[in-house]
């Protein structure tokens, strides 16, 4: 009994120290790739099983990544994507148009305040509908711009990324508490 409680407590330190140093206040500087290499985790459409080695590499083609890619078992994966704050411009476009041809697409977008920063996380179904964003192809063809400098794309992503004041939860609207600027306010 003492041994099962004692490793159930070291378990919980152990996730709780590591929720601590994943995160990185917003106002630190970011880590260049080289030193913080780009965390890339998510989803390919179930039509691409076969390429998925490939479609890694292709991913990863572009350095300072670690990817993690696991084949979706239903078709299509969910067309949302999280980029995080530190991840240089290069690398996000990369991985958005990579994106493009292996998910189902981008059609919702999740705020950079929810994830590490060095991280992103294709066809990813581990986020809420309050936390994502609907965004336009249009919208996902600007961020695509190879003009864009790493600040210039982070702003236009987190302006695409805020979410709606209300969202819809059970059939009524209601005040949407996911947003980053009214998390402190629960």
């Amino acid at each position: 009994m003492i041994k099962t409680v004692s490793s159930l407590f070291l378990a919980l330190w152990i996730l709780g120290s590591a929720s601590v140093f994943a995160e990185t206040p917003a106002g630190q500087p970011c880590e260049p790739p080289e030193t913080q290499p780009v965390k890339l985790e998510g989803w390919i459409s179930k039509k691409f099983r076969k390429d998925q080695k490939a479609i890694t590499q292709e991913f990863a083609s572009m350095g300072h990544t670690r990817v993690d890619l696991r084949v979706f078992p239903m078709g299509d994966t969910a067309q949302v994507v999280a980029v995080g704050r530190c991840v240089p411009a290069y690398i996000a476009r990369h991985i958005l148009s990579s994106a493009l041809k292996y998910t189902g697409g981008i059609a919702h977008v999740v705020n950079p305040d929810f994830v590490s920063p060095n991280w992103v996380g294709i066809g990813a179904t581990i986020f809420d509908e309050p936390s994502q964003q609907k965004v336009t192809e249009d919208q996902v063809q600007q961020l695509l711009d190879e003009k864009l400098s790493t600040e210039e794309f982070h702003a236009l992503y987190k302006q695409f990324s805020l979410q709606n004041e209300n969202a819809t939860r059970w059939g009524q609207t209601v005040p949407n508490i996911k947003r980053p600027d009214k998390i402190g306010d629960r």
